[in-house]
């Protein structure tokens, strides 16, 4: 069995919206139903476990209503950060799961392809993270100048899902660092030492940050197919 944990408990400043990101409509459906429908498209995926803000869970159980979602396992509270609150999603899993896919709630433009393979290479490896080429030319700066290029043939972009077996996630959250700075699993993992392997994604797998984001998700949604 393998569970996913969304989370979009975030409070959004960078957005700038009296609205959170996640319940404004883009294509006729909240952006949070546009993400839940992927996972409930994704033939490896048995349950979904929702991470909200604690406010926000009444909200949402509106729009569940009209967007249902079968797999849909638990909504839960999420917690100060990020990481914290896929620790939550972690606790409330289903005790049969074997591999947790952790995604970000504003991220409606992943493939439920995209999903089940990061899940199969998880289950394979223990730890797998779906990534994305750098086209830019990347520079380093020391002070006002830049200082190197790197090499963008050896970077890659992390997007989410990134998968991991149980067993592998839980060890990485008893190293216990919960901060502000775990700006995703694969940071804790690292730690630990376990080898993650990537897995090639398409660069539309976009986190929705700004409201400029939208009209970008937008004018993919209406072009590309669930699968």
């Amino acid at each position: 069995m393998n569970t996913a944990i969304i989370v979009a408990a975030g409070s959004g400043k960078r957005f700038k919206s009296d609205k959170p990101k996640q319940f404004i409509e883009i294509h006729g459906k909240p952006l949070i139903v546009h993400t839940l429908e992927r996972f409930q498209a994704a033939s490896s995926i048995n349950a979904i476990i929702l991470v909200l803000a604690e406010d926000k869970i009444d909200a949402f159980k509106e729009i569940e209503t009209r967007f249902p979602i079968p797999k849909l396992f638990a909504v839960v509270g999420g917690g100060a950060t990020r990481v914290k609150s896929v620790r939550n999603g972690l606790a409330a899993i289903p005790a049969a799961t074997e591999v947790v896919a952790a995604h970000d709630g504003a991220r409606p433009l992943v493939s439920p392809g995209e999903i089940d393979a990061t899940v199969e290479k998880a289950k394979a490896t223990g730890a797998a993270c779906l990534v994305a080429a750098v086209v830019d030319t990347i520079k380093t700066v020391r002070g006002n100048e830049i200082a190197n290029t790197l090499d963008r043939d050896q970077l890659r972009r992390a997007l989410t899902p990134q998968a991991f077996r149980v067993e592998v996630l839980e060890r990485a959250f008893d190293l216990g660092d919960l901060s502000e700075a775990v700006t995703d699993e694969c940071y804790l993992v690292e730690k630990l030492g376990h080898p993650i392997a990537v897995v090639e994604g398409n660069p539309r797998n976009i986190k929705v940050t700004h409201l400029d984001d939208l009209v970008l998700a937008d004018a993919y949604l209406r072009t590309v197919k669930l699968g």
